[in-house]
């Protein structure tokens, strides 16, 4: 771990070990691998069950009267549709309309909401928000959050649960011990499979994994979450989207609820829709590993792009990649893929390549 780290997870000591020296990701010492093969991690989480600690995302409590009117402000979503035990994927924007970062929020009851966040300006925005308003803003890092993810997830945690978790429905969440344990458990996650994420407090957490560990989860690394995500299509802020890009030109219109009287960056967005410089897109790249990112798209000679998230999925025999490229260029079509290092060509795939019809994460 580095000076500059300044949070720390409960893991830590799970994680060294595994084998991970803990790399920076959000100011916290993050496992992006461990001595297990990553490819390992792929087929546990896509044929059974694995878990990554989480806790490097930021959770934000939002409490008081006027918590759901600060939210309004904050974010796309219209807050009054989503009701106690539900949350919602959505976009936090800058005045400028563009991604300032993208969040999950929970609505927990009794005028109490959860943040769970990135890399993004989100606490920032937030108390711009919140400024005269009568709410209260807690970030903790005391809660903490293993996703459980895979076809055997379910049957992992129910059996250990003191809730019924079948019967929770996709972006729900409840209360409910786990191993005897307080927790929160949502049906979200991060890898295009059936999951749930625990949230409980560093004082259970570190029980929690060992015991989870002993059912057979395996502990996953960021690098192998890496592979599930792109592989299901999702976006990593800083990478896949930034302040540069509205949600309209990253695919995440659908996290805009065109019929709010206002929230931050609303007329700008509104205006710009229609106006996109790049879309995101899948590419399958000609290549026989994963490539670095950064590498220059183009087409009969033109600059049209550029690879942001690369990964390799030995599952797929693909080497894949989310990418931004120019709004005119469409599916299908043959791209050049240059850098110092590689020279080679891409063609331009609807995503997620993985289970398109996203069965699993909804079933």
């Amino acid at each position: 771990m580095t000076e500059e780290l300044s949070r720390t997870s409960a893991l830590t000591s799970r994680h060294t070990a595994l084998g991970s020296s803990l790399e920076d990701w959000n100011g916290m010492g993050t496992a992006w691998s461990y001595n297990t093969d990553p490819n390992d991690e792929h087929d546990a989480i896509r044929e059974r069950v694995g878990m990554f600690d989480m806790s490097p995302l930021k959770k934000i409590f939002v409490r008081g009267n006027d918590a759901q009117a600060v939210l309004e402000h904050l974010t796309t979503r219209d807050m009054h549709k989503i009701a106690p035990g539900q949350a919602a994927y959505l976009s936090v924007l800058t005045e400028q309309g563009t991604m300032a970062d993208d969040a999950i929020v929970s609505n927990n009851g009794n005028d109490e909401w959860m943040i769970v966040h990135g890399s993004g300006d989100t606490m920032a925005l937030l108390e711009a928000s919140a400024s005269g308003k009568n709410v209260e803003i807690e970030f903790t890092d005391e809660l903490h959050d293993v996703s459980v993810q895979g076809p055997q997830a379910l049957e992992m945690l129910n059996v250990n649960c003191d809730v019924e978790l079948a019967s929770l429905k996709y972006f729900h969440h409840i209360e409910a011990r786990l191993f005897g344990h307080p927790c929160r458990i949502s049906r979200t996650g991060y890898s295009g499979e059936r999951g749930y994420e625990v949230f409980a407090d560093a004082s259970v957490v570190c029980d929690i994994w060992d015991k989870l560990v002993a059912t057979g989860v395996m502990p996953c690394s960021f690098t192998a979450l890496d592979k599930v995500r792109i592989e299901a299509g999702l976006l990593f802020y800083g990478y896949d989207m930034t302040t540069d890009h509205t949600p309209w030109e990253v695919g995440l219109g659908f996290t805009v609820s065109k019929s709010k009287s206002d929230f931050r960056g609303k007329e700008a967005l509104m205006a710009a829709k229609g106006n996109e410089k790049i879309i995101n897109v899948g590419l399958n790249i000609n290549h026989s590993d994963m490539v670095e990112g950064g590498e220059v798209l183009s087409f009969n000679g033109k600059e049209v792009g550029m690879v942001n998230s690369p990964a390799y999925s030995h599952r797929l025999g693909k080497s894949l990649a989310l990418a931004h490229i120019n709004p005119s260029i469409p599916e299908g079509t043959t791209l050049e893929v240059k850098s110092n290092t590689i020279n080679t060509t891409a063609t331009v795939i609807a995503m997620p390549i993985y289970d398109p019809s996203k069965s699993k994460t909804h079933a």
